[in-house]
């Protein structure tokens, strides 16, 4: 099953800061629920696990991720994703993050385009449910990319302004709540929860 996912957010950090931590597996991974590192191999891929929980059963995946292009000057990011699960099932992928500044170079809009071809018993429960149950990790991701980035730049852009910042008057940034597997079923409960709420936006709007 192949499905394509787009997202765009917006970071209060400078290009660079954020092309710096994107290029770094220890922060994707800390930013991606249910993933732990394993080992990296080198400065362009790094082997990790992605734990998927489905009710009482329990998927694990594990491959490999490869920055196959990073163009700093153009701000753009694109890895590969390959991955297998036990059970027989597969999981490949591109990912692409396209990176413009904005607010003066104080803060990045971060465009993410997906592709992810999917095979085995997670790809039973359908497109729109695996789309709708994507779309609220991706949720998850950038709330924690934002968690871990923003307090950091915000200490530096004042530390910058400042000749003589008093020590400890920075923030620190603050690591995302780590979770041990990702459970679809709450994830699910949310998905469909927000295509109801839109629904009756969308009758009582016509009302």
């Amino acid at each position: 099953m192949a499905i394509e996912l787009q997202q765009t957010f917006q970071v209060q950090a400078p290009v660079k800061t954020v092309m710096d931590f994107l290029l770094d597996p220890q922060n994707v991974v800390a930013c991606m629920p249910g993933a732990s590192l394993t080992e990296i191999v080198d400065d362009k891929s790094f082997v990790g696990t992605v734990k998927i929980k489905v009710g009482a059963v329990t998927a694990q995946y594990q491959g490999t991720i490869t920055y196959t292009e990073v163009d700093r000057a153009a701000g753009l990011v694109r890895m590969l994703a390959e991955g297998k699960e036990r059970g027989g099932g597969t999981v490949r992928g591109t990912i692409v993050s396209q990176l413009t500044g904005i607010d003066g170079g104080a803060a990045t809009s971060v465009e993410t385009t997906s592709s992810i071809d999917l095979t085995g018993k997670i790809a039973q429960v359908g497109r729109g449910m695996i789309e709708g149950v994507s779309g609220q990790i991706i949720k998850m991701y950038v709330n924690n990319v934002r968690a871990m980035l923003e307090p950091a730049a915000a200490a530096a852009a004042a530390a910058a302004s400042s000749d003589a910042a008093p020590a400890g008057s920075g923030q620190s940034p603050v690591p995302p709540v780590r979770q041990e597997s990702i459970n679809i079923v709450a994830v699910v409960l949310k998905a469909i929860g927000e295509r109801l709420g839109n629904f009756f936006k969308r009758l009582f709007g016509r009302a």
